[in-house]
């Protein structure tokens, strides 16, 4: 596979990422965009993270995108929820610019706040063909005391997405971001297109009656995939990344999506 370095401009900050491309020639390629959560510690220089994701899809015949939103990595910025929205949108828009993508296989993958934020904008973006949730939250309700906000921006500087102290400048327009972004308020608009949600059972972040919600609001039209003894981490967990490239590589390959039954 080839590994290529590059970048976009986001409301005016710098966001970093790396594209994947299978080393066959088999163009056009079928496209997935992996999106990170909210970092919980800082990551050691030993941990590869995401590149190990994108390289196991990308040998499955993927054109990965991975990137990280702005205020993490070397993304420029500082965490803002409807910033994340902005950032994904960048990466679409990229890959509309890549002659090795099919433009009608385009997918989405997000892991719990990047699962959050991968619902929102499948459901603005039609082009998105199917999507996997993993450890979404249906809502963002402990924001909604004053102590849980208070608690979490000071965990976001401490992770460093929130570098500048004097952000956010206004902490109630930033919260209303949390508010607009609720996935439960939107992902009944991606039916029919095929949607996968993955949870553990022992999520401790996420409590798996979040995906519950989800799998309900849809009506049933999705697959809901509840893995027993999985806790929040759903990257490192092998049942999660096995049962996710099987579904997605039914949905890119083997002609489902025309004819996808929902379970």
């Amino acid at each position: 596979m080839n590994v290529e370095k590059i970048s976009w401009i986001s409301d005016g900050l710098k966001i970093i990422g790396e594209v994947y491309i299978p080393a066959d020639r088999s163009q056009p390629y079928p496209a997935l965009v992996i999106c990170h959560g909210i970092p919980a510690k800082v990551k050691g220089p030993d941990d590869r993270g995401y590149p190990l994701l994108a390289e196991r899809f990308c040998r499955d015949g993927f054109f990965v995108l991975i990137f990280n939103f702005r205020g993490a990595g070397l993304s420029e910025g500082n965490f803002d929820i409807l910033g994340w929205t902005r950032d994904l949108e960048g990466a679409l828009n990229y890959l509309a610019l890549r002659p090795e993508v099919d433009q009608k296989r385009v997918f989405l993958m997000g892991f719990s706040g990047g699962a959050a934020v991968s619902i929102y904008v499948a459901a603005q973006r039609k082009e998105i063909t199917a999507l996997v949730s993993c450890a979404s939250p249906a809502e963002f309700r402990d924001l909604n005391t004053g102590k849980n906000l208070e608690d979490f921006l000071s965990h976001a500087r401490e992770v460093g997405i929130i570098k500048d102290p004097n952000f956010p400048a206004s902490i109630t327009e930033w919260k209303k971001g949390f508010r607009v972004v609720k996935p439960l308020e939107w992902v009944d608009q991606i039916p029919p297109r095929p949607l996968l949600l993955i949870h553990g059972t022992v999520d401790d972040v996420v409590d798996v009656g979040h995906a519950r919600n989800l799998y309900e609001k849809v009506g049933k039209k999705a697959e809901l995939f509840i893995i027993k003894g999985a806790e929040h981490r759903l990257r490192v967990d092998e049942r999660a990344i096995k049962k996710a490239i099987e579904w997605l590589k039914k949905q890119a390959f083997s002609g489902q999506l025309r004819n996808y039954h929902w379970i």
